[in-house]
């Protein structure tokens, strides 16, 4: 696995408006993420021979991928739709690249959209938040998703003695460089009191401390090293890659303030040869803020329990140790489901280009980004950098 290190690159990168776009349904946002990757590559659709996707919630098709392909009029020799829920973007990125390693393809479009906002209608929506747990132990009770990551939330706050305003504090920073980005969905600031203050939907988590519901996608092409450096822009190598599998229902996990970003991340830094103190920037999945703590702790961030106060002491800002969510996160930007990892793909990719604008990291060198999907259930994470070396 090791030597997958450095073999392949992102040589392609670009969102789709996002927030709410009534105009184009998720498989339309999904073609739009696609041209615009490949416009942003400088490349003709016929060099990509290599197809993933997600499946659509709002518009779900039988074959998702195939779909795609015929609507593009492509025809891969590589072509998959994946569901690991927030983490299927990282995931399939992972598996693309083994595939192009393992000779398979060569160049690989990954696209992922969807359109929760405009797509669903609210008893829709109302209806996937509370099928998601198991249906003899969980779903019996009534309980929707934030209220499992409630439980998380309150049991990271009894095990470590973490606090509302500790949560808060991800919050308003994503809202910080989210004020920096002209597309993201929620731009205006918020402080503490603002989370605190608004409505309550699953004791301790408030409306503020839940990711947005979004219309979107975004897209990223993956190549062989050796032709990554003939694009328009400087290549991005893939130099660590893993995943974690805890469980499946919240109801099964061994720990609720552990996770398998332990995992994850341990194998991804195995393969790049680094470590925590190596990240200039980082995207970490943010559906609620508690999620963040646990997942900066688990990544080697941050000994367990002290990552409220990390994030509180302004480390994840922008001029912080660890420079964090800089697009704004799912919290601030946009979160349109299974694809909702992707924006920190593409701004992790934005970032090593030094193409950020004001919410530029220096030169940044080398990022990390971070999903999950499921309740803290499977994780995924990749360590990119401007070299291969």
């Amino acid at each position: 696995m090791d030597t997958l290190r450095g073999k392949v690159a992102i040589v392609g990168a670009a969102d789709t408006e996002v927030g709410k776009v009534p105009g184009l349904s998720s498989t339309e946002l999904c073609i739009e993420a696609a041209l615009r990757a490949l416009d942003d590559a400088g490349m003709s659709k016929d060099e990509v021979d290599g197809l993933v996707t997600c499946n659509s919630m709002a518009e779900p098709h039988m074959y998702q991928a195939e779909v795609l392909a015929e609507y593009l009029q492509i025809f891969p020799r590589y072509c998959i739709s994946a569901s690991a829920g927030g983490g299927t973007t990282y995931s399939s990125l992972f598996h693309a690249a083994n595939a192009i390693a393992a000779g398979v393809c060569e160049t690989v479009l990954i696209c992922l959209a969807d359109s929760l906002r405009s797509g669903l209608s609210r008893d829709q929506a109302m209806q996937m938040q509370s099928s998601t747990g198991h249906r003899e132990f969980e779903i019996p009770y009534g309980p929707t998703v934030p209220a499992y990551y409630a439980l998380i939330a309150r049991a990271h706050m009894d095990t470590y003695g973490t606090t509302p305003e500790q949560f808060a504090a991800v919050a308003v920073h994503a809202r910080r460089h989210a004020a920096r980005n002209p597309a993201a969905q929620m731009r205006d600031l918020i402080s503490i009191d603002d989370v605190l203050n608004s409505r309550m939907i699953a004791d301790p988590l408030h409306l503020l401390d839940c990711s947005l519901v979004s219309d979107g996608g975004a897209a990223v092409i993956l190549t062989s090293a050796s032709r990554a450096k003939n694009f328009r822009h400087h290549p991005v190598y893939l130099l660590g890659a893993g995943e974690g599998h805890s469980h499946e229902h919240i109801s099964q996990a061994h720990d609720l303030t552990t996770s398998a970003a332990a995992d994850s991340g341990r194998r991804a830094f195995h393969m790049a040869g680094l470590g925590p103190a190596d990240i200039d920037v980082a995207g970490i999945y943010d559906c609620f803020t508690p999620v963040v703590l646990i997942e900066l702790e688990d990544l080697g961030f941050c000994a367990k329990g002290e990552a409220g106060s990390f994030v509180a002491a302004g480390e994840t800002a922008l001029e912080g140790s660890l420079p964090m969510n800089t697009h704004g996160g799912l919290l601030s930007h946009c979160h349109p489901g299974h694809p909702g990892a992707i924006f920190a793909l593409t701004e992790a990719v934005t970032q090593l280009r030094h193409a950020a604008g004001e919410r530029q990291v220096g030169e940044a060198e080398i990022a990390l980004v971070h999903a999950q999907g499921g309740i803290m259930s499977s994780h995924s994470t990749l360590i990119l950098g401007r070299e291969r070396d």
